[in-house]
């Protein structure tokens, strides 16, 4: 019921905030007066770039403050494509008027002729002192920056008069638009990064569908080659550490009848040259018996833990015919991606409707940064008639952001966290009913004596409709649980952002313990919430019994836990490299022109890593897919196995539901079995 009572207030706190917010002020660039550019319907229509007054002012430390160029802003219609100064124009236009007409468009009020000085231009910030060569980006006049003979040039000029008297190079230009003229740079490599997609779209959806195909024929092809591939694996690494030893005791034996080798790491000290230290016999010495004991511990591992990694591989091989039984479940990380798509897709549209809500907000900004009134609310309107002006001159109102004073207004940042808090909530219920259905159906596979005669029909469908139906309290307490730690590690992570200038040696130590803390604490909540969730779907029992009932049983069998998940993890990775790393040979392959013989892929590429590793990733993406239902399977299917051996015993009444293959590794039977 809690649950539902925070959907209701998220869809509250969503339907205010489309009320209150207006998303256009996100899409369209805002002037000083808080107008937006080329809205419909405004006197700003046909008037869609934002032009900057003096974007040399933008090196301001106020910047940095308020977030905002402490200079003018207006709607214009198109960029400045040329030199002009405001002095240069009250000469020019008594010979030619057509300077003014041209000038006059840039300024805040229209104006029949340039009748005002310069310093009453500057104070009443009615024209630009000057004007340069721009570029419209993201709606916003950017000085057209190019390079000529390696030197930095705006309009071909490397220097030029900012309208003041004072000489400017465009070095100082530059890095009063460093950070956007990054983007503009951007901007033509995203260019060509689009025509990369256009080029190769269908060659990437051919590389992702047969991702697809590899990942479902490796689960499946698990219950044959799960033995094998550990078993390969697993004589790799111990012939290499033999090779290791080998090796070292070669250069241990060389480096014995050299002079000098005698010496120790104490008698030649630190050293910066880190080959030094491989020249000493006692170097070679250590690494060989280090490697031998490393040898030593795998090899009595093996011996002692046979069994279990026996029963660890016989499970992979269960969990891919489980798989075969049910194949509706590898398409349910589908579904799970579009309620997470929708969740992520609320979240986003709240939070820019709660961004962008209330009036326009006018605050105090000084280009110089030393006013006692800056960053002060103010009155666009007669400003400059008022105290602070005549206190701080050249201090400028500003539209600052969008805000209010009501009671809705002051609780933005609340509704903000609020958003994000239910946002988690909701991700990690998401995520637990999907663990929760997959155990379902993969626990009636388990408990299923016939094998598959007595699988119920639909079992996924079955299981998701119990999870809904019994489980949804449980489901959203775990995930709240989850929720709270996750809030708790974002807060951290934001105070940390905030504060990294103002923190001591204790206080970065003391993060550091917090974040390791609680990094630590999330994976185990999340550890010990699969496995109740498996228990919920096994006896329907609450949360707070499947989660006592779950970290009991794995107390009690904490061994075969550890080795099952060493060799779940290391098939699951193997997997995942392989279907990611075949499909990436191919596509380089296919991208570099190397198979024109087998197969012509696409030519002229601009750059052929885009392409290659958007498949490599979304290869990996979809292997992770299947093989995340194949992790939860094997997980459900062990903790069934556990609960079979400590609740039967092989008789009529309590008989073993486990398959052959693990009875005769566990050296069990059925009474059936018996007198056949």
């Amino acid at each position: 019921m809690i649950f539902m009572l925070f959907i209701m207030a998220y869809i509250l706190l969503g339907l205010a905030a489309w009320v209150n917010g207006d998303p256009r002020r996100v899409a369209y660039p805002t002037d000083s007066q808080g107008y937006f550019c080329g809205q419909k319907g405004t006197p700003n229509e046909n008037k869609s770039i934002l032009f900057y007054f003096n974007m040399l002012t933008c090196t301001s430390p106020s910047v940095v403050v308020n977030l905002q160029c402490p200079t003018t802003q207006i709607c214009v219609s198109k960029c400045p494509e040329r030199f002009l100064t405001f002095m240069e124009i009250q000469f020019k236009y008594k010979n030619d008027s057509e300077y003014w007409t041209y000038y006059s468009q840039f300024c805040r009020t229209t104006f029949l002729k340039p009748v005002e000085t310069l310093s009453q231009v500057l104070l009443d910030n009615d024209c630009p002192s000057a004007i340069y060569p721009s570029k419209p980006f993201l709606q916003r006049c950017f000085p057209d920056f190019s390079t000529k003979n390696g030197t930095l040039t705006v309009g071909n000029k490397t220097v030029f008069d900012d309208g003041s008297g004072k000489t400017r190079n465009a070095a100082e230009l530059r890095k009063a638009a460093n950070g956007i003229n990054k983007a503009l740079d951007a901007r033509a490599i995203g260019v060509k990064v689009f025509e990369d997609y256009a080029t190769t779209w269908y060659w990437i959806l051919i590389g992702l569908t047969i991702a697809m195909f590899l990942s479902w024929m490796f689960v499946m092809l698990l219950r044959f080659t799960a033995g094998l591939l550990f078993w390969i694996f697993t004589f790799g690494v111990i012939g290499i550490i033999a090779y290791g030893i080998w090796r070292c005791y070669l250069e241990y034996s060389r480096l014995e009848e050299q002079p000098g080798s005698h010496l120790n790491a104490y008698t030649i000290g630190i050293q910066t040259d880190i080959s030094m230290y491989f020249r000493l016999k006692q170097t070679w010495f250590a690494l060989m018996i280090i490697l031998c004991l490393l040898e030593l511990f795998i090899i009595l591992m093996l011996i002692f833990l046979r069994t279990r990694i026996r029963i660890s591989i016989a499970l992979l091989k269960e969990g891919s015919k489980a798989i075969g039984y049910i194949p509706s479940t590898l398409i349910y990380p589908a579904l799970t991606f579009f309620f997470l798509s929708v969740c992520i897709s609320y979240w986003a549209v709240v939070a820019l409707y709660l961004a962008t809500s209330g009036a326009p907000i006018y605050k105090v900004i000084a280009p110089q940064g030393q006013c006692e009134h800056e960053n002060k609310t103010c009155d666009p309107v007669g400003f400059n008639t008022t105290e602070i002006a005549k206190a701080c001159p050249g201090a400028q109102c500003h539209f600052a952001f969008y805000g209010g004073k009501s009671l809705y207004h002051q609780y933005i940042t609340t509704f903000q966290l609020l958003n994000l808090f239910v946002f988690l909530w909701l991700i990690n219920f998401v995520i637990a009913l999907g663990q929760c259905a997959l155990a379902g159906a993969f626990a009636s596979y388990y408990w299923a004596l016939k094998k598959p005669d007595d699988i119920p029909p639909y079992p996924l469908f079955t299981a998701f409709g119990r999870a809904i139906r019994y489980h949804t309290g449980s489901l959203a307490f775990g995930s709240l649980i989850l929720a709270i730690i996750q809030m708790f590690r974002l807060i951290l992570e934001y105070l940390d952002k905030r504060l990294q200038k103002a923190q001591s040696n204790i206080s970065k130590f003391l993060k550091c313990c917090l974040r390791c803390c609680f990094w630590c604490l999330e994976k185990a909540v999340k550890f010990l919430n699969r496995n109740a969730y498996v228990m919920m779907a096994i006896y329907g029992k609450n949360f707070c019994k499947s989660a006592r009932d779950a970290f009991n049983l794995l107390m009690r069998n904490i061994l075969k836990i550890a080795v099952m998940d060493r060799v779940t993890d290391f098939v699951l990775i193997l997997g995942k490299i392989l279907v990611a790393g075949c499909i990436g040979v191919l596509a380089f392959l296919l991208f570099t022109e190397r198979l024109p013989v087998i197969i012509e892929g696409p030519t002229s590429l601009n750059y052929y890593w885009v392409p290659l590793l958007t498949v490599i990733v979304g290869s990996y993406i979809i292997a992770h897919g299947f093989f995340s239902v194949y992790a939860m399977c094997i997980e459900t299917i062990f903790i069934c196995f556990l609960e079979d051996l400590e609740r039967n015993d092989g008789s009529a009444e309590k008989p073993y539901y486990m398959s052959q293959s693990l009875m005769k590794i566990m050296n069990r039977r059925n009474v059936e079995t018996k007198k056949q």
